[in-house]
């Protein structure tokens, strides 16, 4: 499949661009779906002249904030009830609790990193919703983040395909997208480690 997805976008055909903005929705729904994938491919291509990194970046971020916001109004609207059925014991109310008050002090911040974490996006949306963030403030910083992210992405992309031509464009730009994103989860499980200790 991921080979198929592949040849679409460096294919260079009009369903490259659909292909971006549906995986850049998606993601945030399924986990699995490889939007970054999807739009570092698509930048490598803009670099050969065969797409519009113009194009490329705003469909990104427009499907990486629907699909956030479609996340959020999701555990707005069923978040508590399922919070209630599968986590009814004080420990998960205290969870939700130390949830709700890091969301009231670092909000954005989390809406802003946790779209650069695989599955992040997912539990900062879901979380927001189902905790009553406020939704104008979600979708300020939730706007901000998509676009840095598919800009990084993208440009990440092209320019790796610009330095390196051919396939060694887009290994490297997997290999950087890859380091970063790995980078991230260490910091974060450092940090969780060392809140278990303290």
């Amino acid at each position: 499949m991921f080979e198929h997805f592949t040849h679409l976008v460096a294919d260079s055909s009009g369903w490259a661009y659909v292909i971006i903005f549906v995986f850049a929705y998606l993601d945030v729904l399924v986990p699995l779906v490889p939007s970054e994938t999807a739009v570092i491919t698509a930048g490598v291509v803009a670099a050969a002249g065969d797409l519009s990194l113009a194009l490329i970046i705003p469909l990104a971020a427009t499907g990486a904030f629907l699909g956030d916001n479609t996340v959020y109004l999701l555990g707005r609207r069923f978040g508590q009830r399922a919070t209630k059925r599968f986590f009814p014991g004080e420990k998960a109310r205290r969870r939700m609790e130390w949830a709700d008050e890091q969301l009231k002090e670092r909000g954005g911040e989390l809406i802003v990193v946790g779209r650069f974490i695989p599955g992040g996006r997912t539990a900062v949306a879901l979380s927001s919703g189902t905790l009553h963030y406020p939704w104008r403030r979600f979708v300020m910083f939730d706007a901000a983040a998509a676009l840095i992210w598919a800009s990084y992405s993208a440009l990440l992309g092209y320019y790796g395909g610009k330095t390196f031509e051919g396939p060694w464009g887009l290994a490297l730009a997997l290999v950087i997208a890859f380091s970063v994103a790995g980078g991230i989860e260490l910091v974060r499980w450092l940090m969780r480690r060392r809140r278990r200790r303290a």
